[in-house]
């Protein structure tokens, strides 16, 4: 049995493939159950779209989750290898009921992972996903199954590429070109091997392709957003004027300028907010980002006038944020950036072009354009703790923690957290004075660390 969202955590079931939850018999139950709950808001047919990441094990969750949708008469229509903001818009564009990711995003190959969308192509919600997980412990009644002429048909969409690629293109502005840029796409061996390749280079640029090879085995192996070292090391050695890194299922990003610097995702969001600003695109007067982006990014933007709205970690958690006070940008630290006006959930292959745009639009290079601020010096250590602990309860650490914050009121920042999948708290300062930073944070950690 389950609890709370149940198999859900805070980006849909995932956990080492061919052991629990992440098997065959958990994906079929999981699309009988998603598919009773949604079988009456489709009409007669039912419709659901499927895409996945080039895993060996993606293929076995396909077919078993695409089974359930079948038996509860969903026409399944597969997308094949395909990026997760892919699906999120193919399911609006086909006017499906639900839309399903089969991907880790940007973990190793042994592990996997399953995410739902809704017609409107956001992410379910919280109370969505725990009927989903009550039914699948519960078991679906027979009487919701259907008669075998009412089962769904599996059909592959063949142009589910050339939709999506058609779709990317469109956000670039139509005055602009790339022609004459040389650009490294590191596709991490995953999802946007075929689409982020050739969507840039219908746009003009010179493509030089990495991680496009994927054997099932690969993904995210030495490449991709979560080791961009492979990417800047392309960008020098081809004199490229930009690195595209993207992670496995490419709805995130790291961008490397032609020196081999990255450029990460406070870095984007803080580009572009003051452009959109400037020209009067930006809605809500502010950026929405999370408790973990740089202290630095919310001094500029202060100075510009504008917001920084913190959410919890998690993309989801940025989207929500953003419906609600009506902004158009947001993202993460890591890359993950959401840009409202073009899609519900992060685009590594839009928010690359966004930043393109800029530099087309501005004739700069991406070593300036890339550096919008100077971070504050930031340091992350993990206290990891005894299960059923609870550290922060102690009054020795509840002291500590108010003193530490004591000395960085004014100029600096802490944060303390506790993750959300082991027992671990996760102790961050960040601050001008990088020894002060580094102070505090190996104290608390190493308090913690003993109180449990």
């Amino acid at each position: 049995m389950t609890g709370g969202r149940g198999y859900f955590g805070t980006d849909g079931v995932r956990g080492r493939a061919n052991a629990h939850p992440i098997t065959a018999e958990m994906a079929l139950r999981l699309g009988q159950a998603a598919g009773s709950i949604f079988a009456g808001e489709g009409g007669d047919r039912r419709r659901v779209v499927i895409g996945k990441d080039p895993r060996r094990s993606s293929y076995m969750l396909e077919s078993a989750v695409a089974a359930g949708f079948m038996a509860m008469g969903f026409d399944v229509w597969s997308l094949g290898p395909l990026p997760t903001p892919a699906v999120s818009m193919l399911v609006k564009s086909l006017r499906a009921d639900l839309g399903v990711m089969i991907s880790a995003s940007h973990n190793p190959f042994h592990d996997n992972g399953i995410k739902l969308f809704g017609a409107d192509g956001f992410k379910l919600s919280d109370a969505q996903e725990a009927a989903i997980s009550a039914l699948m412990d519960a078991g679906v009644p027979d009487s919701a199954f259907v008669e075998p002429r009412a089962m769904g048909r599996h059909t592959h969409l063949d142009d589910s590429h050339a939709r999506y690629i058609e779709f990317v293109k469109n956000t670039f502005p139509r005055e602009l070109s790339l022609d004459g840029l040389r650009i490294v796409v590191d596709c991490a061996n995953g999802a946007g091997y075929k689409v982020g390749p050739m969507a840039l280079s219908e746009l003009g640029a010179e493509v030089i392709p990495l991680g496009v090879a994927p054997n099932g085995f690969n993904i995210n192996d030495g490449v991709g957003s979560t080791a961009p070292q492979a990417c800047a090391a392309r960008v020098v050695e081809t004199r490229a004027d930009l690195g595209i890194a993207l992670d496995g299922d490419a709805d995130r990003v790291h961008l490397i300028d032609e020196t081999g610097a990255v450029i990460d995702g406070d870095q984007i969001m803080g580009l572009i907010a003051g452009s959109w600003a400037a020209r009067g695109a930006l809605k809500g007067g502010a950026l929405v980002a999370t408790v973990m982006s740089n202290l630095g990014l919310e001094q500029h933007l202060k100075a510009q006038g504008l917001g920084l709205v913190r959410a919890s970690v998690g993309d989801r958690f940025v989207v929500a944020e953003m419906r609600a006070r009506g902004c158009n940008l947001g993202g993460e630290q890591s890359g993950h950036i959401v840009f409202g006006d073009f899609a519900s959930t992060g685009d590594g292959l839009v928010a690359a072009l966004q930043v393109l745009a800029e530099m087309v639009r501005r004739g700069e290079k991406a070593s300036t354009l890339g550096q919008v601020f100077k971070p504050y010096p930031q340091l992350l250590k993990n206290a990891r703790y005894a299960p059923g602990a609870n550290p922060l309860a102690a009054p020795e650490v509840r002291s500590a923690i108010a003193e530490a914050e004591a000395r960085l009121e004014g100029h600096g920042r802490l944060l303390i957290r506790k993750s959300g999948t082991e027992p671990l708290i996760r102790v961050m300062a960040e601050d001008e004075d990088p020894e002060l930073v580094r102070e505090i944070v190996e104290a608390l950690a190493a308090l913690i660390a003993r109180t449990s």
